[in-house]
């Protein structure tokens, strides 16, 4: 069974996927979520995480390039975009504690950017996390 770190970077990896032209990926979101052992609740978890994303993208979207300043949400690697999008969905629009999704970002962001990426996607998220609460 498939932690939820494990759910969280899958989802990444189809952002990223769909990002760069592969659009028809949903048609194998079971193969992969089977392929990478994301079953039952945590199945649930993922297309909630995926779905959500997709539908709430253009918001998502907006909402992150508020708080980029010198940059634009299209200028920066797909990876770090695609761990953005999705720290920013789960703050926005989910109940998980806001210190465990930036964490959960930037632990992704060690594992799969470069060396300045973490501190980038957690000021970013900080930001927004900041803000909401306003």
């Amino acid at each position: 069974m498939a932690t939820r770190h494990q759910v969280r970077e899958s989802i990444v990896g189809l952002l990223y996927a769909s990002d760069i032209g592969n659009e028809g990926i949903d048609k194998f979101l079971d193969d992969i979520f089977e392929e990478k052992k994301i079953r039952n609740k945590q199945k649930e978890f993922a297309l909630d995480l995926y779905n959500g994303i997709k539908l709430h993208l253009e918001e998502v979207d907006k909402i992150i390039n508020l708080y980029l300043k010198e940059w634009d949400l299209a200028n920066i690697g797909n990876i770090e975009r695609a761990i953005l999008r999705l720290g920013a969905y789960e703050l926005l629009y989910s109940e998980l504690d806001d210190a465990v999704v930036i964490n959960e970002a930037i632990e992704l962001a060690k594992k799969l950017c470069n060396d300045t990426s973490p501190k980038f996607i957690n000021g970013v998220l900080d930001a927004i996390k900041t803000n909401k609460e306003k």
